[in-house]
């Protein structure tokens, strides 16, 4: 048996007993395998996240700009797909959350209180829980690719993402305010203040989560007045941008 004992100021700090140990030495002295390495995650496919002013398009942009891409695509391509409020949809499905609190969650900041009480009587989840599942839920969207993400912040979002081209939609308040009493059967005043509810909620909403405003064109690859482009002329560019911008990836 072979010992090797402590004596006060040498190297050696612990009493060694090789029969105390069989098990370790067997293992250090077996033929060690060769450690398997993971396949690489699949590449990232394209995505395109579209920021927008309340009434200048957005949810047309995003359907005619799904058809064109998905018309490109060769046979057995994944299918484009728009997320825009069925995100927070998405969201709730993935936390095993009922999907009519979707109806509780517009794009708008909340106050501690507000979100403490909404928890507490079991109405929707606190912004700190579902914001960063938001967050997480759009990244992996975006990583499978062939997503049209709108709004929610998807373009802070992903903003480091090679694989992302992000649009802002824009147009003159007047031609918003036209658009949304259109589609909604309203009145131009009843119009006018939804068009400044969203806007001013969505605003509260960058600068709460992301610390950031939407308006800065900087953010941006493409910013398009949709008063002076028509929704499906907007598409067409959209489309040709991303072609030209994310290469072999659409």
């Amino acid at each position: 048996m072979t010992t090797e004992t402590y004596i006060p100021g040498s190297p050696v700090a612990w009493e060694i007993r090789a029969d105390f140990c069989p098990s370790y030495i067997r293992c250090e002295l077996a033929e060690r395998k060769p450690v398997r390495a993971l396949p690489p995650p699949p590449p990232a496919g394209p995505a395109i996240t579209i920021s927008y002013q309340t009434g200048s398009g957005e949810h047309e942009v995003a359907r005619r700009l799904a058809g064109i891409l998905q018309a490109g695509e060769s046979n057995g391509a994944a299918h484009w797909r728009v997320f825009d409020g069925q995100l927070i949809e998405r969201v709730l499905m993935e936390q095993r959350l009922p999907k009519a609190w979707a109806k509780r969650m517009p794009e708008d900041s909340r106050g501690y209180v507000e979100d403490m009480l909404d928890e507490l009587f079991g109405l929707r989840p606190p912004s700190w829980v579902i914001v960063p599942q938001i967050a997480k839920t759009v990244l992996k969207l975006a990583q499978a690719g062939r997503v049209i993400l709108v709004g929610r912040g998807t373009n802070f979002i992903t903003a480091h993402l090679p694989n992302v081209l992000r649009v802002r939609l824009t147009a003159p308040l007047p031609e918003r305010i036209a658009r949304v009493q259109k589609l909604n059967h309203l009145s131009q005043n009843e119009a006018a203040r939804l068009v400044a509810t969203r806007d001013r909620g969505r605003a509260r909403y960058m600068k709460a989560h992301f610390h950031a405003r939407s308006d800065n064109e900087s953010l941006y690859h493409l910013v398009i007045n949709t008063a002076e482009i028509p929704c499906q002329m907007a598409a067409q560019l959209i489309a040709e941008t991303a072609r030209e911008s994310l290469g072999d990836r659409v």
